[in-house]
């Protein structure tokens, strides 16, 4: 396992990068053919925020940022969690990693770390709100939920794996959705590496009780942020690599958002100095 400062271009072998978009495309084609054929995500490479389509009846879409009494919504693509989720599914120097299993990993701001852990991540503060809803219900809001959110520092380092902080676990949380279906993260904007868009892993788990290993996730998905977004954060200090790295990748070249990102662009308000807010609607097959 790689554990540089720089994560390597890939999450995953290309055989298994390239079986998982096959799978997507083919749900994606399937999908449109159900709605009419009506696209459900863009073309690779949009920077901007896209909403998925809507019904032939004309009822409202849920998009990247949700909308009040929307009732048609599209099932947000399942993705890789990547070679550095520390969620118990593989190991880091010290063994298998698992922040899910330490005490104060359920909270809102993960920019520090926890359980003796002493590091914090600095770069431009972010808040994230994921809204879960249900697509086997008309959109309807899951409150109950638990969201676990991880990402790379301003560096392109993740804790626990990457060289320098394996003995940091900051950047990584977990929060119960509230009554509105949303559950909200204070953290910074992460850094773009070399061969990845900059990115957030999140997976759903049924209940903060079930969110203490990988095997009880029932969804595994990353969003992403508009380009122009993240070429103004990075004109700031402490993402001095991330310059050169994002000019050099597109989604059309990312080995995850290739195929669209119309279900997975964050909405995203604020600048530089009074940090930013971003907001995503994140569409499950939840069983009632």
């Amino acid at each position: 396992m790689q554990r540089t400062n720089r994560k390597p271009a890939t999450d995953h072998g290309l055989a298994q990068d390239l079986n998982t978009l096959l799978q997507r495309r083919r749900t994606l084609l399937w999908l449109a053919s159900a709605a009419g054929a009506a696209p459900l995500l863009g073309c690779g490479g949009s920077s901007s925020t896209a909403s998925s389509s809507s019904s032939s009846s004309g009822a409202s879409t849920v998009g990247s940022s949700g909308s009040a009494g929307s009732t048609t919504c599209s099932v947000i693509p399942e993705e890789t969690a990547g070679p550095y989720p520390g969620d118990g599914s593989n190991s880091n120097s010290a063994g298998i990693a698992n922040a899910l299993m330490l005490g104060g990993v359920v909270r809102s701001d993960i920019r520090s770390s926890f359980a003796g852990a002493s590091g914090v991540a600095s770069g431009v503060p972010l808040t994230v709100t994921l809204t879960l809803v249900n697509t086997n219900a008309s959109c309807a809001d899951l409150s109950g939920y638990a969201v676990y959110l991880w990402h790379c520092d301003g560096a392109g380092r993740y804790s626990m794996y990457s060289l320098g902080v394996t003995a940091e676990n900051y950047l990584r949380g977990v929060q119960a959705t509230d009554s509105n279906g949303q559950a909200s993260f204070t953290t910074i904007f992460p850094g773009c590496y070399s061969g990845r868009m900059p990115h957030m892993h999140f997976e759903i788990y049924r209940s903060v009780a079930t969110a203490t290993g990988g095997t009880n996730k029932i969804k595994t998905s990353q969003l992403s942020f508009p380009a122009a977004t993240c070429q103004q954060v990075y004109t700031t200090s402490g993402y001095t690599a991330s310059v050169a790295n994002l000019a050099a990748m597109s989604f059309a070249a990312d080995n995850v958002f290739s195929d669209g990102t119309s279900l997975q662009m964050a909405s995203i308000t604020g600048s530089n100095t009074d940090g930013y807010a971003a907001a995503l609607t994140v569409g499950i097959a939840a069983q009632m």
